[in-house]
């Protein structure tokens, strides 16, 4: 027997009953986040805002803490996220978030800001421009959660306002991890730096999490995060468990492709000029004011390493 509407949403009021009814259900195995009590490692919460390379982050840490393990790489699950789980959808998919996991350190997944993360932990944040997270997020949705063409890109403001199961605004997000920019337990860069400079973006993973890798490992981490790998592996990258939990409980196929590894990546010229308006207006009452920057483009060149 399912729930919600049998079917994707075709408007947000939809999505919100389709999403009440996914958590509807009576759980076994769920078993919240909890900081680890054995002396082991801090925790890694890979935290940055929805679609903002979260997935590479998780790939990226996942793969370099299994080779540093194993002197390999691991491929062998069916969604990213059972390997880095993630606490805001753990309920959802009836999971236990204190399950061992396959090398150390343990690694987590959020969309959440600093402050409601646990304290004492680690932290990689890979911030992104707040446009072309718009247009990733649309398309995200589309023909996902959300009937193809059921939502234009003008209607589609107060789910980028939502920033995703668990996690906050974007301009809450962004100015929470700018503020810890120089602590050494957050590693804070952008997507788009992180993707370009794949070596250095391992070897500054490695060093927060205290690995020592050689050359030879750096190299087969830099190859499993390339976007080609990513892309033609991209089952692994497409949220397997909550399209299960969409199939058995709001009788939606799982056949469906999140995107979330798309082969171009999104233009945030894209954005529909009522929406340009409205981010930078936000940027420029929240941001500028904080950190001295007009744009995103002006805060990156700040943030990232020359």
């Amino acid at each position: 027997m399912t729930n919600g509407l049998g079917r994707r949403a075709r408007n947000l009021e939809e999505f919100g009953m389709n999403m009440q009814a996914l958590h509807e259900f009576e759980r076994s195995s769920f078993t919240p986040y909890a900081p680890r009590t054995d002396g082991g490692p801090p925790d890694v919460f890979i935290t940055s805002w929805a679609k903002s390379g979260t997935t590479m982050m998780q790939q990226m840490f996942h793969q370099l803490r299994m080779a540093a393990a194993t002197g390999a790489g691991d491929m062998d699950f069916d969604d990213i996220s059972r390997m880095t789980p993630w606490d805001d959808t753990a309920a959802m998919l009836d999971f236990d978030m204190t399950a061992p996991q396959r090398a150390e350190p343990r690694g987590f997944k959020s969309h959440r800001e600093y402050e409601r993360l646990p304290a004492g932990q680690r932290y990689v944040v890979t911030l992104r421009d707040p446009k072309e997270c718009y247009v990733s997020f649309h398309r995200f949705f589309d023909g996902w959660h959300l009937e193809r063409g059921a939502l234009s890109l003008e209607e589609f403001w107060p789910l980028f306002l939502g920033g995703g199961p668990g996690g906050c605004d974007y301009f809450t997000h962004l100015l929470s991890w700018w503020t810890r920019r120089g602590e050494p337990d957050t590693l804070l860069t952008t997507y788009r730096w992180a993707a370009r400079n794949r070596p250095a973006m391992i070897a500054r993973l490695a060093a927060l999490l205290e690995i020592e890798i050689t050359p030879q490992l750096s190299a087969l981490v830099e190859e499993m995060t390339t976007r080609e790998f990513m892309h033609a592996h991209k089952d692994r990258f497409d949220d397997a468990m909550v399209c299960a939990a969409m199939e058995q409980r709001l009788g939606i196929p799982a056949d469906s492709d999140s995107t979330k590894v798309q082969a171009v990546g999104s233009d945030s010229k894209a954005v529909p000029p009522a929406i340009a308006e409205q981010i930078d207006a936000m940027w420029a009452e929240q941001v500028l004011p904080v950190t001295g920057h007009a744009d995103f483009a002006a805060l990156a060149a700040e943030l990232d390493p020359v």
